[in-house]
């Protein structure tokens, strides 16, 4: 899997202009191809340390989260068959990880799932209520908007702050959706070393994420008040995202070093 995002990722970001002739279904403008990019970047990322680290609960927040992903983007695929490239053998990559990763990926967390501790089977640090508050708060937003997204392509193609067309305004209820139902698994688990590596996926590609939008200001309509919602909610994750993940570490230090 982390081949496939990662070549994704390189095609999407580095040359997404070029989707109709590399990729598995020609997206435009470069504002959505790019922020898929990003999103393949952060998994790339967390599966890489899944596969690195033993401990089931280090990782197992991101896994429903791939599936609700995974899934909608199947979905997104047979709705709009006709919009792929189907002789490319970037597509029947496509279809390959999308008509089989919600299963394996869904396999593989009730497999493991027995496998977790639990909260209190030792001491670990907490991530504060209130911070856990905000983050389901915004992983809601967020998850709402992917329903919107996904359900009313229409209505959001009008209100969006950059071009869409159906199919990639459900690819981006896709991509809304991994990053609501993610944060919403954050908050639910109060234990940092639970969160730690989800939130540093999230962190690669929020800032993917931030970059592109530099790359690709001008497919965004400034007098679309949208425009300037998204760019603040990006703009509040570079910081607010770092922030946590850097107090949380100085905490587990601090706590660490006294005992």
């Amino acid at each position: 899997m982390v081949p496939f995002l990662v070549a994704a990722f390189a095609i999407l970001y580095l040359f997404p202009d070029h989707t109709q002739e590399l990729f598995a279904w020609g997206i435009q403008p470069r504002m959505s191809a790019m922020m898929l990019g990003a999103a393949y970047i952060g998994g790339a990322y967390f599966f890489l340390c899944t596969a690195a680290y033993a401990r089931w609960h280090w990782v197992k927040v991101g896994f429903l989260t791939v599936t609700t992903f995974a899934t909608l983007m199947g979905i997104a695929t047979i709705l709009h068959w006709d919009r792929f490239n189907h002789g490319y053998i970037s597509f029947f990559a496509w279809v390959g990880l999308y008509f089989t990763t919600p299963f394996i990926v869904f396999l593989l967390w009730l497999r493991n799932r027995s496998t977790d501790p639990g909260p209190d089977a030792y001491h670990d640090l907490r991530v504060p209520r209130l911070a856990r508050l905000v983050i389901g708060i915004v992983g809601g937003l967020t998850l709402l908007t992917s329903i919107f997204l996904f359900l009313q392509p229409g209505f959001m193609i009008s209100a969006w702050p950059w071009r869409l067309t159906p199919l990639t305004a459900r690819v981006m209820g896709a991509l809304f959706a991994l990053t609501g139902v993610g944060e919403l698994a954050i908050a639910l688990d109060d234990r940092w070393s639970a969160v730690r590596i989800a939130l540093r996926s999230q962190m690669i590609g929020v800032a993917a994420i931030g970059l592109a939008m530099v790359f690709s200001w001008s497919n965004f309509n400034q007098a679309n008040p949208l425009t300037w919602i998204f760019l603040v909610s990006i703009l509040f994750l570079l910081v607010a995202s770092p922030f946590l993940y850097i107090w949380m570490e100085t905490r587990g230090k601090v706590i660490n070093g006294a005992a």
